[in-house]
């Protein structure tokens, strides 16, 4: 079998898995959950620690220049 012929068999064999790929019906997909990456504590957190430096930089800044 020549090398051309090979690579045409082989492309009719694995077409279908091609065609198919994502066939599934949309009752048989589960919905997609939102769920937040980070929980809101750990987020009230991260902004009190981010507000909190940027007050204290502030008063630094003022004692230091004033």
């Amino acid at each position: 079998m020549s090398g051309v012929q090979r690579m045409r068999v082989a492309n009719e064999r694995h077409s279908k898995s091609i065609t198919q790929r994502g066939g599934l019906h949309r009752a048989q997909k589960a919905p997609p959950e939102e769920k937040a990456a980070v929980g809101p504590w750990l987020l009230a957190l991260f902004v009190f620690v981010v507000c909190g430096s940027a007050i204290f930089q502030i008063i630094q800044s003022i004692r230091l220049g004033g």
